[in-house]
């Protein structure tokens, strides 16, 4: 990742990729930045500024040609390669994220691990539940990309270790909890319950 680049705007990728798809869909094939702007949120200025973060797109008087721009944030945010990912904890939460269809996205789950006996060796969303006593093997004789912990906040800890100490280039955190890692290993978490409170809080106020 570009150090000089500000996380904001990084997470405001994943918005212009799915505006701009959705304009493809439509059939529109160009776009000002001031009617960008109208669709997604963000002023004009804003989105020039994040896009001149990585280049000049777009042409004065003309716009922004919208499948050439949806490109260049494609390969920007890192999808014009696929990734390799497995999935710990086979409950309702690693279900969904299994049956969810990251792989149109180029994200392919190749495995998903748990600690129950009854559910090891049965098949969720077509792949096979391992045992996670052999999780370690698995990152060791495996391209694993992408780590996705599902599990109970009282283990996750520990698995976030075990995938650390295997060489896990990234995790995605959905236990409610937090987790550390170390510096080279790349962390996103997601608290779905800490923004359902939010949303009570809003509902409230």
């Amino acid at each position: 990742m570009n150090k000089d680049i500000s996380m904001a705007v990084i997470r405001r990728l994943p918005k212009y990729h799915r505006c701009l798809n959705d304009m493809l869909e439509r059939g529109i094939h160009r776009i000002s930045s001031k009617d960008l702007s109208e669709v997604i949120g963000f002023s004009a200025s804003q989105i020039r500024q994040d896009f001149n973060n990585f280049g000049a797109f777009g042409q004065q008087g003309y716009g922004y040609n919208v499948e050439e721009l949806f490109k260049e944030i494609s390969d920007i945010i890192g999808l014009s390669k696929s990734y390799r990912v497995i999935i710990i904890g086979a409950g309702n939460l690693g279900s969904a994220l299994a049956n969810y269809g990251f792989d149109k996205l180029g994200f392919h789950v190749d495995a998903i691990f748990d600690n129950d006996p009854k559910k090891v060796g049965k098949k969720m969303a077509s792949v096979e539940i391992l045992d996670i006593n052999i999780l370690e093997t698995y990152m060791s004789q495996n391209q694993v990309d992408i780590a996705i912990i599902s599990t109970p906040a009282s283990v996750a800890q520990n698995i976030a270790d075990r995938l650390s100490i295997s060489m896990a280039k990234s995790i995605w955190n959905f236990a409610p909890t937090d987790i550390s890692v170390p510096d080279d290993v790349v962390l996103e978490s997601v608290h779905l319950v800490d923004s359902l409170m939010t949303l009570a809080y809003l509902l409230n106020d």
